[in-house]
């Protein structure tokens, strides 16, 4: 049986590790040895757990959206992570790595951010928490994304915006990791993603994995079995999706499809299909399939999406498109686009571009009439109402 888990190296089959500078290998090592013990006790559960049920608002409803359902001939379930404190998932991940900073010591948090959402739960936790907050943005997304950085100034957060690169979440991270160098040891960094060095892409599957824990308490309740048939979700470090599928990997009966961004087509150069036009390489401290040039340099991704452009994917994600575990889909602007507002126009529900992606897939598959489907909507569409209502206008011209 393949086992879809972290081994003990750090890897996902020809993924992960952890690739770094001398100056962090002694917090990264700490948190390696310390990650699991801290998740697992009593005393970061009960705490967790509270956290998560009275200040996010969890569990999130899984909804069973009629109409759409009636589109595709199958029963859709929505995982409604958009109903989250902050807007999105995110958050789950951010109040578990903030309590594991304060079991560690750390007393100054850094992150990382494109769409602005980790960015924004991050700001969120540190006031909560009392803690030094500084979030590193690309420019372009510091524009793209306005809402998002005004949110983090008014929680408290030092914004700045990063002006390398395509000035988008890659160059972002680039910059929070040279912070990271600079202050080992008063520093915890909260990725934002299953990216990274090991011990980050498994423990930020295992935090998120909450999602897909209520999923199958959930199915029980309204299905009478614990597991879909499809589990669909948009990936682009791919937080969201890990914690969709995390309790259903080893089940062999439920299909994963997972969207990534196409942008303007995966042969335009204009793309963040990081999985389908990816090779292996080295990337943010992890083995991974890369967008790169025949000489290794890094391709700028591009898409609609903020949160998606990403040259890089977890290796988890990686792993599990190797193997064929999961299917991925490149689904384009255009096709997100349409997804987003026939959500919007016959649910009532307006999502994240992000979730769009993951909506983008339903006209590409073939269902049967009683399977079930069950697709998290990451995130809610606020932020990218200026692009929806671009796209609104160009359509009336």
């Amino acid at each position: 049986m393949n086992n879809y888990q972290v081994d003990k190296s750090g890897f996902y089959g020809d993924f992960g590790g952890a690739y770094i500078p001398e100056i962090l290998y002694a917090c990264v090592e700490n948190l390696k040895n310390n990650y699991l013990k801290i998740i697992k006790s009593e005393s970061f559960r009960k705490e967790y757990d509270q956290l998560l049920h009275d200040y996010v608002g969890r569990p999130s409803p899984l909804y069973l959206a009629g109409r759409l359902s009636e589109k595709y001939g199958c029963r859709i379930y929505l995982k409604r992570e958009d109903l989250n404190h902050t807007g999105a998932h995110k958050i789950n991940n951010t109040i578990g790595q903030i309590l594991l900073a304060k079991r560690l010591g750390k007393k100054r948090i850094i992150a990382e951010t494109g769409a602005g959402q980790h960015g924004v739960a991050t700001a969120t936790v540190c006031a909560l928490m009392n803690m030094e907050c500084i979030v590193y943005m690309g420019k372009t997304d510091v524009e793209r994304q306005h809402i998002n950085v005004q949110k983090m100034q008014m929680l408290g957060a030092t914004v700045r915006p990063v002006t390398s690169g395509n000035m988008t979440l890659k160059d972002a991270t680039n910059e929070a990791i040279r912070d990271w160098c600079c202050h080992p040891s008063d520093t915890y960094y909260i990725i934002g993603s299953t990216v990274g060095p090991h011990p980050y892409p498994d423990m930020v599957a295992r935090l998120q994995s909450v999602i897909s824990q209520e999923i199958k308490k959930q199915l029980i309740e309204k299905e009478g079995r614990d597991y879909p048939d499809y589990l669909i979700a948009c990936v682009g470090g791919g937080s969201n999706a890990a914690g969709t599928i995390y309790h259903y990997l080893d089940n062999d009966k439920v299909k994963i499809v997972l969207a990534e961004a196409g942008g303007k087509g995966i042969t335009t150069g204009l793309s963040a299909a990081t999985i389908q036009l990816g090779k292996l390489g080295i990337i943010h401290g992890s083995k991974t399939l890369v967008m790169q040039s025949d000489d290794g340099q890094i391709e700028e991704p591009y898409s609609i999406s903020a949160g998606l452009d990403y040259p890089g994917i977890g290796p988890l994600h990686a792993n599990l498109a190797q193997k064929h575990r999961a299917t991925v889909l490149a689904i384009d602007d255009d096709e997100a686009l349409a997804a987003a507002l026939e959500l919007t126009r016959i649910e009532g529900i307006i999502p994240a571009l992000e979730s769009a992606h993951a909506l983008g897939t339903l006209p590409k598959l073939k269902f049967k009439y009683d399977d079930i489907v069950v697709l998290t909507v990451s995130g809610r569409g606020d932020k990218d109402m200026e692009t929806y209502i671009q796209k609104l206008q160009t359509d009336t011209e």
